[in-house]
């Protein structure tokens, strides 16, 4: 089995059949394949309209994806609303949208600048699978930016949650959009790692198999190019308006937000809370939680608030006082009652080991501005761009 043979529940004719040189809207020439997921291919595509290089995202038929793909252009229509805001170019833009017409269904492409790859990959080049310092710091600015246009400008919370029952045959599909490594991708201003891609693919083909008429093709990565752009804040598939209350289950496991195990509404402050654990990931070379329960060998939500108050110290009345959820852990008296223990108190400074000293300190007050138990008390996404371990970093 090859590429998208691979996942779960996979069934061919949920893709589209896209072909290497096949023109889509009389436009746009299929170069080659850069990569795919449950519930989408990517291609690298020439628009010969205004003769540059796109990314095409070719969804699975349209019936399997139900309301999310109404639901994600009105997301970047509110997007491209305002532009003037400096966080604008730091979220992934879309360039167009149209259906095709497919054997059996039709399905949703849409069109956006191409880029090179996410944070998380290039986190894997390195061996010690930690970002350096000054790579660190140029992406949470651009990401705090980015975020501040979203929550100000635009109205949208980036994470969120939508249910595909319809997606697998033999599954149910969760698919969810967080401040996460994979959803940060690196620009791209060198138009000629797009030509190597294109020349690369006429000159030696990428492996492909062929099942009933259809083609599964190898995807073939992007060279790194000379200078890296800036990093791109993506995927939006399941974003929504902050506008709006929200209650919903929403993010991975060991990214949830107090409030969203609890069932507290959550808004904006959801995404700064994801942002704070996500930095953790890209820092210190491991998970700040991890929510595995040892009587379930499994994430449970009591083991992900116990390893919380290892962490932050108790939390305080006033949010438990709002959680739905909240007797289902906590006694009236705001004890933990959940089943699993809570281990000492090992503070962040004790938990963060690749600074030293003032940097160390400074690091640590950002960090804490993101991870605190009640939502209003975490800084907003401009007030984090603002912060001075932040701009001390970028203007080394």
């Amino acid at each position: 089995m090859v590429e998208e043979e691979n996942i779960p529940g996979y069934v061919a004719a949920r893709y589209y059949p896209t072909r290497i040189g096949e023109i889509l809207k009389d436009r746009y020439q299929v170069v080659g394949k850069l990569g795919f997921g449950a519930s989408s291919t990517v291609w690298l595509a020439r628009d010969m309209d205004r003769r540059r290089y796109v990314a095409l995202k070719i969804f699975i038929k349209s019936a399997s994806m139900g309301q999310q793909l109404d639901d994600e252009l009105r997301i970047y229509k509110r997007i491209a609303v305002s532009q003037r805001h400096p966080g604008h170019e730091y979220v992934r833009s879309l360039l167009d949208s149209f259906d095709i017409d497919g054997p059996e269904d039709k399905h949703r492409c849409l069109v956006h600048p191409p880029l090179w790859e996410s944070v998380l990959a290039f986190l894997f080049r390195n061996p010690i699978r930690r970002l350096p310092t000054p790579v660190l710091a140029v992406t949470l600015h651009r990401l705090f930016l980015a975020l501040d246009y979203l929550h100000t400008e635009c109205k949208i919370i980036h994470t969120g949650i939508k249910f595909s029952p319809n997606l697998y045959f033999y599954s149910l599909l969760i698919i969810l959009s967080d401040i996460k490594a994979d959803n940060l991708m690196f620009g791209i201003s060198d138009d000629s790692v797009f030509t190597d891609f294109e020349e690369t693919e006429l000159q030696d083909p990428c492996p492909r198999k062929e099942v009933d008429g259809r083609v599964i093709y190898i995807s073939r990565n992007l060279r790194m190019p000379k200078q890296l752009g800036a990093p791109i804040l993506c995927d939006f598939g399941s974003a929504v308006f902050g506008d709006e209350e929200h209650s919903e289950d929403i993010q991975p496991d060991i990214y949830r937000a107090p409030e969203v195990i609890l069932e507290v509404p959550w808004t904006y402050s959801v995404d700064v809370w994801n942002a704070g654990c996500m930095i953790w990931d890209l820092f210190e070379g491991g998970s700040l939680f991890s929510g595995q329960d040892s009587e379930f060998q499994r994430y449970r939500s009591r083991a992900h608030l116990a390893e919380m108050i290892c962490l932050l110290g108790p939390p305080p009345p006033s949010l438990l006082a709002r959680g739905k959820s909240t007797p289902k852990f906590f006694s009236e008296d705001g004890e933990f009652c959940a089943g699993v223990s809570v281990q000492g108190h090992t503070p962040l400074q004790e938990r963060e080991t690749s600074l030293e000293g003032q940097e160390k300190e400074k690091f640590l007050r950002l960090v804490r501005k993101m991870l605190q138990w009640e939502p209003e008390k975490r800084s907003s996404a401009k007030e984090l761009e603002q912060d001075e371990w932040v701009q001390n970093e970028i203007h080394k």
